[in-house]
């Protein structure tokens, strides 16, 4: 995965916006409904990474599976968040479907209608 193809992803999630607000040289991605931040990447690092939010247990269970790529979120939560190396045995679609599972936890709920 490429840096333009992380940031292509992230903004086409629903209500998606990138901002920097730690500066140029870190893309933050949020949901415009309630400004929560989803993923955060330093797009021009090398080795390119991403951290995003992930469950507790889940992210417990991909640093076990992939001690090399997967680590605690840097600089973040370390219970809620993880940061992640794309590339080797973590595919792009892994990091797709973790970025989904990122944007769902955060994303703003939508009221259900009533039902009558």
């Amino acid at each position: 995965m490429t840096t333009d193809e992380l940031a292509d992803y992230c903004l086409s999630l629903p209500l998606a916006i990138e901002t920097f607000p730690f500066g140029e040289e870190t893309s933050v991605f949020k949901t415009s409904g309630n400004g929560k931040i989803f993923a955060l990447s330093a797009l021009a690092a090398e080795p390119l990474t991403v951290s995003l939010k992930c469950d507790p247990e889940e992210g417990r269970a991909l640093r076990e599976e992939f001690p090399d790529r997967i680590t605690p979120g840097y600089h973040l939560n370390k219970k809620h968040w993880i940061t992640v190396v794309p590339g080797g045995p973590v595919d792009d679609e892994l990091v797709r479907q973790l970025l989904r599972d990122s944007h769902s936890l955060v994303r703003p709920k939508v009221p259900r209608a009533p039902e009558y």
